[in-house]
């Protein structure tokens, strides 16, 4: 049985760039409040922390923005990526 690979969307110091992030699946995708983001109780039970970058004076997007980014980039074809 494979073992769920748990992400959280979140800025910390620790997050990693999602653009070179390489995805295991099966994953499960944690995002947080659009205000108060995930809380470290969580985030301590997952695997990876991932962030999208975020250029000029915005510091977040919407959480539903977020998260269909984040779903883009984890999903799309990566043909050297396969097991």
């Amino acid at each position: 049985e494979d073992k769920v690979n748990v992400v959280a969307l979140e800025q910390t110091k620790d997050s990693k760039n999602i653009f070179k992030f390489r995805p295991y699946f099966p994953l499960a995708l944690v995002v947080g409040n659009e205000v108060r983001g995930i809380s470290p109780k969580i985030l301590k039970y997952c695997d990876q922390i991932v962030k999208i970058p975020m250029f000029g004076k915005k510091e977040s997007l919407n959480v539903s923005v977020a998260t269909g980014v984040a779903l883009y980039q984890l999903i799309k074809p990566r043909p050297n990526l396969i097991r």
